[in-house]
């Protein structure tokens, strides 16, 4: 199997913008392909990341129109739909491709555009995603995160600010990403202070709706030399699925997909837990952070809290945890979410993240779809 190096990559301005879905993808595909120096014409593959074009926008066949757009022809071209966590499965087809031999440089490109609906219509389409008896009672991903936020406070006896020092951390960093959607600090009492969504999560505990694309460039390793001085190698990538009824789970604030993806991706690297640098966590609220880390082995059971209380995951911690600000803060269009958490990697490995940078070599990236119902995780390394 041939070793993947990522040898370019962009990330968009993320936030509400007035480009529509075909507008997105094309800048953040013709960013990558001049970050790296390459030519439209020598993409073979070319994987879009998108959760529900046709839902938001009425739009179809975004990855047809975008290999026109980026005169990419004649590519082969997928849209790569998995909810939430499409980015990080489009980071898996995308390695897939280059790593069988099929291909020798491929594109992928994420992106959703969200903020011209309402943040209720926009809730509605995630919940689609739910199990049909689920969503037919009303149930959000908001309402299954604050189920879950208020079972680990009184399990663990872990204190309520503990989340909130999660939205302060990410916003702290987000403060420092001229990408993020929101760019100012926050503080803790602002956080406890902000209005009751999900009993105990607040507003501050979600992150917002948001328009943005972002993208990668693949290559195998022994070609990366040719297109780039530094690069990134994709060392691990997996993925996994939970029950899709959520309830049916035996530990709601065990992420049974987080477990068993982190698992194998670090198999794959040769890796484990204690390697990472850096790590990009889906922060679609705050009580999932505390959930990855713990799932991923970063900390046992009950024990992330502690981390956040003790800025261990801080950018000087011992594990900086969403230093592009996470979704909390940098923003979640649904299908560039992934993308966007490995070009936070792909720029912290190759030293180009400036103010935010942690001097990492091994980075990891976990993006979830759902509450937990598809995971994908991906461990990436300096070249």
């Amino acid at each position: 199997m041939t070793e993947v190096a990522v040898i370019g990559a962009s990330m968009t301005q993320f936030g509400e913008r007035d480009a529509w879905i075909r507008g997105l993808l094309a800048e953040a595909g013709r960013a990558c392909l001049d970050d790296a120096g390459v030519n439209s014409d020598e993409v073979e593959h070319l994987y879009v990341a998108n959760m529900a074009s046709g839902e938001f926008e009425g739009r179809t066949g975004i990855q047809n129109a975008l290999v026109s757009d980026l005169a990419a022809t004649p590519a082969y071209t997928q849209r790569v739909d998995q909810t939430s966590a499409s980015g990080g499965a489009g980071i898996y087809a995308a390695w897939q491709s280059v790593a069988s031999g099929a291909a020798d440089l491929t594109l992928l490109v994420g992106g959703e555009k969200m903020t011209h609906r309402t943040t209720g219509e926009s809730t509605d389409v995630i919940a689609t995603l739910t199990h049909p008896v689920e969503y037919k009672h009303g149930v959000t991903l908001p309402s299954f995160a604050g189920l879950a936020a208020r079972l680990y406070l009184d399990r663990y006896n872990a204190p309520r600010e503990s989340l909130a020092e999660v939205a302060v951390k990410n916003h702290a960093n987000g403060a420092l990403n001229p990408h993020a959607q929101f760019q100012r600090e926050i503080d803790v009492e602002t956080a406890l202070d902000s209005p009751m969504v999900a009993d105990p999560l607040r507003l501050y505990d979600f992150c917002p709706v948001t328009d943005g694309a972002a993208a990668l460039l693949f290559c195998p390793v022994d070609r990366a030399r040719a297109y780039a001085d530094r690069f990134a190698v994709v060392s691990g990538v997996a993925g996994a699925t939970d029950t899709h009824v959520v309830h049916e789970r035996a530990d709601p604030t065990t992420m049974g997909a987080v477990v068993d993806s982190g698992e194998a991706a670090f198999e794959m690297a040769g890796r484990d837990p204690a390697d990472v640098d850096v790590a990009e966590l889906h922060d679609m609220f705050t009580i999932l952070e505390f959930l990855q880390l713990e799932g991923l082995g970063f900390a046992a059971p009950g024990e992330a809290w502690r981390m956040a209380t003790e800025g261990r995951t801080a950018l000087d911690g011992d594990l900086p945890v969403n230093p592009s600000g996470g979704l909390k803060s940098k923003g979640h269009p649904l299908g560039a979410t992934g993308v966007a958490q490995a070009y936070e990697l792909y720029v912290q490995l190759v030293g180009d993240a400036g103010e935010r940078s942690v001097g990492a070599d091994v980075g990891l990236a976990c993006n979830v779809g759902g509450f937990g119902n598809c995971v994908t995780t991906t461990v990436m390394e300096a070249g």
